[in-house]
Order: structure tokens, then sequence, then C-alpha cells
């Protein structure tokens, strides 16, 4: 049974107190009545997470947590004690372990923290840390430039935020490669910009290369419509105006610009860029 894990499991047998899944090796664990609805039967296959409950039980839920095993997650400190912190997983009845050894400079309740979650070999029992170095490195890179990856924003700097990609890999998201709002915590769709020979990772928020274009060329297009034909930006607009209007830097505004026109989708003086 994969702890910490979604998975696909079979409805073995039915009880009283819910539904019991079984896996390919015929391990059982309890689907509780809460999860299960009338029209389940044995042999229907059900996804669900596996965990441990408040009593250490084994159950499985149909809840989707926050995180799971070998991911990270930013996760926010719901109660703590002497032996660690408590943090909100997305699970009812039930939050996610952080032991006092698993910390980095304390915690305080209601902040929220990056955090890995691994399945203790001992207990078996999902635990949370913020000790990332033996799970998130650059030492053998697994990416490509222009690949999408999924990003965490992990901390703020003066000139971006450095992310995990992939819950794999570091990487430098810099503040000219952003245009919208974003903070520390936010999981985003990104790109690799380039990767450098001492393996640091770049990345963008927006794909480049030609498809880069095309979808933002689309994305304006459908801006202009949505603000009746017509948008009081051009050629001539300042980069500062061209981004409040589009989220978009000059460059890849006009590149969208170039785009529509060839299509014959808009028309623009300079100043403007009308419906045709």
């Amino acid at each position: 049974m994969k702890v910490g894990h979604i998975q696909t499991l079979k409805v073995n047998r039915i009880s009283d107190f819910g539904l019991y899944l079984i896996n390919d090796e015929e391990q059982e664990v309890l689907l509780p009545n809460r999860y299960v609805s009338l029209e389940n039967k044995v042999g229907d296959e059900i996804e669900v997470f596996v965990y441990h409950d408040s009593e250490d039980r084994l159950v499985a839920t149909t809840d989707r947590p926050l995180i799971t095993e070998g991911k990270a997650a930013y996760l926010k400190v719901v109660d703590k004690n002497i032996h660690g912190a408590f943090l909100d997983w997305g699970l009812a009845g039930k939050d996610l372990f952080l032991p006092n050894r698993n910390q980095q400079g304390g915690v305080i309740a209601g902040k929220s923290y990056v955090v890995w979650l691994y399945v203790d070999n001992i207990t078996g029992r999902c635990v949370a840390t913020m000790k990332l170095k033996p799970f998130v490195d650059n030492d053998i890179i697994t990416i490509k430039p222009r690949q999408k990856v999924d990003i965490l924003l992990a901390s703020e700097s003066p000139i971006g935020y450095r992310a995990i990609i992939d819950s794999r890999h570091w990487g430098m998201l810099y503040k000219n490669q952003i245009f919208k709002p974003v903070k520390v915590g936010d999981r985003l769709e990104g790109y690799v910009r380039r990767i450098t020979d001492d393996n640091r990772i770049d990345l963008t928020l927006r794909q480049e290369g030609y498809d880069g274009v095309a979808n933002s060329a689309e994305d304006l297009l459908k801006l202009i419509k949505e603000n009746g034909g017509e948008m009081p930006i051009g050629d001539n607009s300042t980069p500062e105006k061209v981004h409040a209007l589009t989220q978009m830097s000059k460059k890849v505004f006009k590149r969208a610009v170039g785009i529509l026109l060839k299509r014959g989708d808009i028309t623009t003086d300079g100043e403007s860029i009308k419906l045709k």
C-alpha cells in the first residue's frame, strides 16, 4: 500500500464502517463511510489517497491533499506542541506533523512554510520537513531549456524569486520575467529559460520561441475583443503602459502585434490597436 500517494484501488468488500479497498498485493485499507457513495459496489475502482488517521490507523480518502510523498508545498502551521508543529495539508481531521528536528529556525503558528513530505522508515507515517537539501538539488539536471515545468516560489530576493522546479531542482525567476502579481508560496506553470554551465536554472513564466509568441498573440487578441475591439496602446506606448494593460513586456507585445497584423486581425497607428 503506497502511503502518501494518490492511487487507484479496487473495492474488495463492504462493511458497516465503509469500503475495504485492495491493491495488487491484496493489501486492504478502509475507505470510511463519509467518502462512500451508495452506487459503490465490489469490483469498482476508486482513486484515493492513503495515510494514517489521528488514531494512527491506515485509511483512505477521496479528498485530495495539498502535498503528496516526494513533493514540496507551501503549508500553513495550524498548531504546535513540545514535539513539533502541525500543518494544514487539506485533509479534514488530520494535520501533517512537522517534528522539531525537521524545522529550520523554528516556526510560528499562523504562518506558512515550504516543506517536503516523506514517509518515515520506522513508523510508516507521512512526515514534513523544512530541510530540503537531501531532496532538492541541481547536481544532475533532469530538465531541458524551453521545457514546461511546475514552479513553487520558495523565497523572495531583490532580484526575484528562488523557486523549486518540479519538486526536484532549484531555479531563479527574475523580476524582469514576471508580468503578473506573484508571491511566495504560489505554484505556477513556467518554462526553463536557460541552464548555465554551473547548473543554475533560470525560469520564465512565458514560453519563448515562436510558440510562446503565438500564444501571446492569442492572449492579446482576446484582450482587444474584451475591450470592445480597441486598446489605447501601440508601438509608441511606454513599456510601463503596455505592461499595465496586457501584462506583457514591450518586446513580447510588439511580436504579438506583428503576428496579428500579418494575419490581418488588427490595424494599428502606433498609438492604438483595433480589430480589423
